[in-house]
């Protein structure tokens, strides 16, 4: 599969809250950089993560892809990302972010290796 057909199967799972698809995309031992600053490292910890993350359906997020670059075994794409939530009241809030994610080429699969958000 190629770069960008796995970015797609990657965004897709997240699009579907599918937890399984979206854990097929992420390697091992990736980290991720939440908005607050938070760090969760490894695949036990991004599936909790995630999980919760996805069995909440309230929040819908759009990602506009602003740069890709791709060499040989390693790609990045960068994304402005528009995100909406409800906060522990019950409030609408939006969140405007940076995203960039670095995937791998890792026994023929592109594989997410770091994810970092950026709350603007």
């Amino acid at each position: 599969m190629d770069f960008t057909t796995a970015l797609d199967h990657h965004l897709a799972a997240i699009d579907a809250r599918d937890l399984e698809a979206y854990m097929a995309t992420v390697h091992h031992e990736a980290t991720i950089v939440l908005p607050g600053g938070g760090t969760l490292t490894g695949s036990d910890a991004i599936r909790a993560f995630h999980r919760k993350w996805f069995d909440d359906p309230d929040w819908t997020m759009t990602a506009t892809r602003t740069r890709t670059v791709l060499h040989r075994d390693t790609a990045v794409a960068v994304f402005d990302v528009d995100y909406r939530d409800l906060d522990g009241d019950g409030r609408p809030y939006t969140m405007r972010q940076v995203l960039g994610l670095v995937f791998a080429l890792v026994d023929g699969d592109w594989l997410l290796v770091h994810d970092q958000n950026t709350v603007l």
